[in-house]
């Protein structure tokens, strides 16, 4: 006769993390004073794990009973004069379903999962808030983003087109997409935490668009006659050092190499920038600055900013790539520099793509991401100098001075340590490392 041995190790496992996925969103469910709570979907998760254990028709059987739970919750909720628990209701399933996943043997995806259904139940209210205080033109945005996503790019042609075989439009479509996401979700949680202080909002506003969060600053210290200046001057530094950490960030995404060498040079203009800002609270003495309302930023995401985007980067791309063929490096950084001028994203974006495609190393990509960064550094100065305010203008000069000269510091570093990561290399390789 045959014998098959259950795993009894590996099962208590699986039913040991559905039920800790299980009892995190039951809790969230009791402190809410919902019926279903701890104790219920503890259990409904060890129903679908046992079910996934068991094999696939018990874990159709374990959805079909966490499903007939809800009737009755349902039932007895609106015997009650309220409405039906539809979200408690959905919740269970999630969990039963997670609890499945467990049984199979799944465990980053369940435990993502009900991370994720904990915390959207958890947010409701701000969740709730934000969603009523969506504008028309922020809702037709996120669809916008969504339809250049789902609809235009499966329809763009793959691999290089034009005579030169320099365009690619599927790549130049992620790189829109991908900055204006960027963009997108940074205007959200700006709008939901950006009006908690002058220093906050500028750091969410400066991930969206740092020139425009330096006007603001601008403006609002001509329209205090420069009591706020104190406080414009830590917005803006924070604004810049959001505006760094953003194309650092979008370097990472599209050519982490790139990155690598770039980043002791963006670290450093980083940390720069918040040492400014630190010394500056340490020497206020608690002299309370002007009151400021939140900072004005456009719409995250309309088609004309798409467009804007598209064609800034493909004009980057394509004079880039001719510049560095007939003059070499130094062409590339031209290029470079003066795209920081018009949005450094867009530069920083197009290095990036140059050098995933093999037209520039990755370290001549880094330089040019730096490099934009800081033409959009001295280019929201130009802002500040409009202000007249003299002691603004020098104190904010020296800190950009101190910037600059951090990340040209970082990538000195870089070219010192080069030598020795290049020596240290083929050992690390030999060693399996």
């Amino acid at each position: 006769m045959p014998n098959a041995e259950w795993p009894y190790l590996e099962i208590l496992l699986r039913l040991a993390l559905a039920l800790s996925l299980g009892l995190l969103l039951g809790l969230e469910r009791e402190r809410r004073g919902k019926e279903a709570g701890l104790r219920t979907f503890g259990f409904i998760a060890l129903l679908g794990a046992l079910g996934g254990s068991l094999g696939e028709h018990y874990a159709l059987l374990s959805l079909v009973l966490a499903a007939g739970l809800a009737v009755p919750l349902n039932v007895h909720t609106m015997r009650g004069g309220h409405g039906p628990e539809l979200t408690t209701s959905a919740a269970m399933l999630v969990t039963c379903m997670a609890g499945v996943l467990c049984g199979l043997g799944h465990t980053v995806t369940p435990a993502a999962v009900m991370v994720s259904t904990t915390a959207l139940l958890a947010w409701k209210e701000r969740l709730s808030g934000l969603s009523m205080g969506l504008t028309e033109g922020e809702v037709r945005s996120a669809l916008l983003l969504a339809i250049l996503a789902i609809v235009i790019y499966p329809a763009l042609p793959a691999g290089a087109v034009g005579p030169w075989r320099l365009i690619e439009p599927r790549a130049a479509w992620v790189t829109v997409i991908l900055i204006a996401s960027i963009g997108f979700v940074n205007y959200i949680l700006w709008k939901m935490y950006g009006s908690k202080g002058a220093e906050l909002s500028a750091f969410f506003g400066g991930l969206v668009n740092s020139n425009f969060t330096v006007v603001e600053m601008a403006t609002r210290v001509r329209e205090t006659a420069g009591r706020f200046a104190e406080g414009a001057y830590r917005a803006v530094l924070v604004a810049v050092a959001a505006m760094v950490l953003r194309n650092a960030v979008l370097l990472l995404i599209l050519t982490p190499l790139a990155f690598v060498n770039a980043a002791a040079a963006f670290g450093m203009m980083v940390l720069s920038a918040a040492g400014f800002v630190v010394l500056s609270l340490l020497q206020r003495n608690g002299t309370p600055t002007a009151d400021v309302s939140d900072i004005k930023l456009e719409l995250p995401f309309s088609l004309p900013v798409a467009l804007r985007y598209g064609l800034l980067f493909l004009a980057l791309h394509i004079v880039g790539r001719l510049m560095q063929r007939e003059f070499g490096e130094a062409g590339f950084y031209a290029v470079t520099v003066i795209g920081g001028l018009l949005s450094s994203a867009s530069a920083v974006a197009a290095a990036a793509s140059m050098a995933a495609q093999g037209a520039i190393g990755f370290d001549v990509a880094a330089n040019g991401a730096v490099f934009a960064s800081l033409t959009s550094l001295a280019f929201s100065l130009s802002f500040i100098v409009r202000t007249g305010h003299r002691h603004l203008i020098a104190r904010l000069v020296i800190a950009m001075i101190g910037i600059a000269l951090a990340g040209g510091l970082g990538l000195l570093l870089r070219e010192l340590a080069k030598p020795l990561v290049e020596a240290l290399l083929p050992y690390a390789t030999g060693n399996g490392l």
